[in-house]
């Protein structure tokens, strides 16, 4: 009973941030399921399967709004889904810590770029949707999908500030995007690939998903109601703790703690 309630407040905090900001619910969650003794592998598919409640959690709340346009939608899911499935494959088959330790340096990267850019994602000025700049913005949306698939934490902030960088989006736009299509879709891929070949620790599933489910309609609504200012000041906190954890090895970080 107490690693469960454990588990649910962890699931809910890292959720609700992960709502807040775009990305990165795999700071405390992925952890915490290995630090209670679950296997790399078996704690992965196990949290990609409690994120889909994230994604379930936060269309709930961002469908209220209707802001989420059907162009995003398919490029978002024609390009990621398929990623997401061949990233999960990988996953089964190489060692992913020096990976992890790339992506980390990159997060912490987009954490600093979006620190010295000031006016970034605050205003929506919609761009590059032609033919060719869509299939160039699809090309690497479908890398960050392998990416989503084959690693644990930190692509959903990949996605939130390409939407913004390249389609010109704002932040409270990219978020939702990042968490109904990547949070619910992405995820949803990649957890049912995973869990053909390994398995799940179902007894831990109901508290994982009540808090992913919960702490990502709180985290939506808290993303929709304090606007881009404070969406892009915690988006740089998390996108530094994230990348930092990664190079650390959160595993480490955790049982070290």
């Amino acid at each position: 009973m107490i690693d469960q309630i454990l588990l649910f407040i962890i699931s809910f905090l890292a959720n609700a941030f992960s709502a807040f900001a775009g990305g990165g619910a795999g700071l405390l969650q992925l952890p915490a399921l290995i630090f209670l003794g679950l296997s790399f592998k078996v704690a992965l598919a196990t949290h990609k399967i409690a994120t889909v409640a994230l994604g379930i959690g936060a269309t709930l709340r961002h469908i209220r709004e209707r802001s989420l346009q059907r162009y995003f939608i398919i490029i978002m899911l024609l390009a990621g889904v398929p990623g997401v499935v061949i990233g999960a494959h990988i996953i089964l088959f190489i060692p992913n810590r020096m990976a992890e330790i790339a992506l980390g340096l990159m997060t912490i990267g987009l954490g600093l770029y979006s620190v010295m850019k000031p006016s970034l994602g605050q205003v929506y000025v919609p761009r590059n949707q032609s033919v060719r700049t869509s299939i160039i913005g699809a090309g690497v949306l479908f890398i960050i999908g392998i990416l989503n698939g084959s690693l644990t934490s930190g692509t959903g902030l990949f996605v939130t500030l390409w939407l913004i960088h390249w389609f010109g989006l704002d932040y409270k736009r990219a978020v939702g995007y990042t968490m109904v299509l990547v949070g619910l879709f992405w995820n949803a891929s990649g957890a049912f690939t995973l869990g053909l070949h390994v398995s799940i620790e179902w007894e831990w599933l109901i508290a994982l998903l009540l808090g992913s489910l919960l702490g990502g309609y709180v985290g939506a609504h808290w993303s929709i109601i304090k606007g881009n200012k404070w969406i892009k000041r915690v988006y740089e906190v998390i996108t530094i703790l994230v990348g930092t954890l990664l190079i650390i090895g959160r595993d480490r970080f955790i049982l070290t703690a």
